[in-house]
């Protein structure tokens, strides 16, 4: 009980708070080199990995896509293809190690108040850009269709599996990159670089650029096909300035 009382008597320390150390130039480089290499490997085993998978990925694609069937026009073609697939499979199964070496070397540069924005920005910029992916796969039929119907009716289209993927991909990346704009827009509010009044005083020019841009990416004949991402697209800017005004931003 004495010692009870006299720590009750001393009150909260006085101290001063003990300052993390900082890191020299050395022993950043150090880490991001460590980071990149074990980024690497992890990269490398999944794309091994992966191998294993790339035809039923390959096969879905061209599924997906209605085509039917695909050729190659170079030998090993379709073994090049497979690994070049594998690889970009490698970059999605090993991105939680990526992301977490991304953290570990970033986050001692970061004040307590900026570390807690992170892991949800981290798990937004995931859920956006898998819903642009998804968004994509939806509208992949579609997009070959209309391509398809542009072409000459005395020319025969004979799909190149490799240009076939590649054309896939870049649209699959293209969707997920545009489906981040509340995650930009948000980090640039929070860096105070935009704010909801500047966003809400610019918002019929948002909603005419949202709609050239969803037009350029579901081209088709009838007008509900581009709602398929100008609806979303809307809705997370409107989110995106609410929640930037409910931050005070």
């Amino acid at each position: 009980m004495a010692l009870l009382d006299r720590v009750l008597q001393r009150g909260p320390s006085t101290r001063a708070p003990v300052e993390e150390p900082r890191m020299s130039v050395i022993e950043h480089l150090e880490a991001l080199r460590r980071a990149l290499l074990i980024a690497i490997i992890a990269w490398g085993v999944a794309t091994i990995a992966a191998v294993f998978i790339a035809h039923y990925v390959i096969t879905f694609l061209v599924d997906r896509a209605g085509i039917g069937h695909a050729i190659y026009l170079q030998p090993g073609g379709g073994v090049l293809l497979q690994l070049k697939v594998a690889m970009y499979i490698g970059v999605v199964l090993a991105s939680p190690v990526i992301i977490q070496q991304a953290w570990w070397f970033v986050s001692p540069g970061l004040h307590a108040h900026e570390r807690r924005y992170v892991l949800p920005l981290v798990i937004c910029t995931v859920l956006f850009f898998g819903l642009g992916v998804a968004t994509a796969m939806f509208a992949l039929p579609l997009y070959i269709h209309i391509l398809n119907s542009l072409t000459p009716a005395e020319v025969t289209y004979l799909p190149d599996i490799s240009e076939l993927v590649g054309f896939v991909l870049i649209m699959v990346l293209g969707f997920g990159l545009v489906f981040e704009l509340p995650v930009v827009l948000f980090v640039l509010g929070m860096l105070g670089i935009v704010n909801s009044k500047w966003l809400y005083r610019r918002r019929p020019y948002w909603f005419l650029g949202l709609g050239i841009l969803a037009n350029f990416l579901t081209p088709g004949v009838d007008p509900l096909t581009p709602m398929i991402v100008f609806v979303p697209l809307y809705l997370f800017f409107e989110g995106t300035a609410l929640l930037l005004k409910l931050l005070g931003r």
